[in-house]
């Protein structure tokens, strides 16, 4: 069966981590916000690269309306027809429908969402260990900009997670646990999720 499955936290979360096993394991893409906005900042010479470029640059997320644009590009895809995992997006309640309403028009559904729960200091320690660095090799992070972005991703956050708990969607999960406790526990909930499905 086709599975579409979203992972959703914070930055440092370990959602990328996660997301990245289920879907070596499901044999399925692992969809990246942050690898879409990398790919134009490296790849496009017009607008959408600038802008890019300018929010890596900067530390701070991509606008609504140009995330859209990257995201229909990506969902046009032939890979995404099997099923995905996606992680990084959506961040806020509006951001969470336009997914919902472009996978419906794909004639697909939302199957699960998994939100790694961890707290603020703790995302900013892994963030900091991590020292991402940018295409020109400077460092992304610091903890000014660390906490802009957890600030942005705190004000959406209950929204997109009531939007999600309303349908169903949502399971939690503790993130400040080992990657191997948490992993078995998101594949336990994907096995039954397969088995209660209609093939």
């Amino acid at each position: 069966m086709r599975l579409n499955i979203v992972f959703y936290g914070p930055e440092g979360s370990g959602k990328g981590t996660q997301a990245k096993l289920v879907a070596e394991k499901l044999g399925i893409p692992h969809l990246v916000s942050g690898d879409l906005v990398r790919k134009y900042a490296e790849e496009d010479h017009g607008i959408m690269g600038r802008v890019c470029q300018e929010a890596l640059e900067k530390g701070y997320y991509v606008a609504d309306s140009e995330m859209y644009v990257l995201w229909k590009q990506r969902f046009k895809e032939d890979d995404t027809k099997k099923g995905w995992v996606l992680d990084g997006f959506p961040r806020n309640l509006t951001q969470a429908m336009f997914l919902e309403r472009k996978v419906e028009k794909y004639g697909q559904d939302i199957d699960a969402v998994f939100f790694l729960d961890v707290t603020e200091r703790e995302s900013i320690r892994r963030l900091l260990a991590r020292g991402r660095k940018n295409p020109d090799g400077s460092v992304h992070d610091s903890p000014e900009r660390i906490k802009e972005r957890l600030k942005y991703y705190a004000k959406g956050n209950k929204a997109v997670l009531r939007y999600y708990k309303k349908r169903n969607l949502l399971i939690h999960i503790d993130g400040e646990r080992p990657i191997e406790k948490i992993h078995a526990e998101i594949m336990k909930t994907i096995k039954e999720l397969k088995e209660t499905e209609p093939q």
